[in-house]
């Protein structure tokens, strides 16, 4: 997390595969993810757009706030928790008073469960072959 000279912090917050970049500026509440609204980014699905203001929701500081995110890999759902995750994370350096807010809802924590690799000798991660008595 760094602090420029405007006021800018930036973060990153991951989750599965997903990394998202987070540039948090004082303002008026605009949110704009890989250069498009939320609304059109996760096509008016209203559960991704959830996660994205949940920090927000829980310091009281909905419209406070601008937003630019940058994200790569994973799905849609990933891609929401990541921006959640790089979004608590900017505010926690923010304002230390946010932190206690952000960490009792679960926000500051990476989610570390993701794929298990596939391991030899088996089908998939934990599926064996199909196994013939006779």
């Amino acid at each position: 997390m760094s602090e420029n000279r405007n006021k800018e912090i930036t973060s990153v917050g991951r989750r599965k595969t997903a990394t998202a970049r987070i540039i948090l500026s004082s303002g008026t509440g605009k949110m704009l993810i890989n250069g498009r609204l939320p609304e059109t980014y996760f096509s008016g699905v209203p559960r991704f757009q959830e996660n994205i203001i949940a920090p927000f929701l829980a310091i009281n500081g909905l419209k406070q706030y601008d937003i630019k995110a940058i994200v790569t890999g994973g799905g849609i759902m990933a891609q929401s928790e990541a921006i959640r995750h790089g979004i608590s994370r900017a505010l926690s350096s923010l304002d230390v008073g946010f932190k206690s807010a952000l960490k009792k809802k679960g926000y500051l924590t990476r989610d570390a469960r993701a794929v298990e690799r596939k391991k030899p000798g088996k089908a998939k991660a934990r599926k064996s072959f199909q196994w013939t008595k006779r």
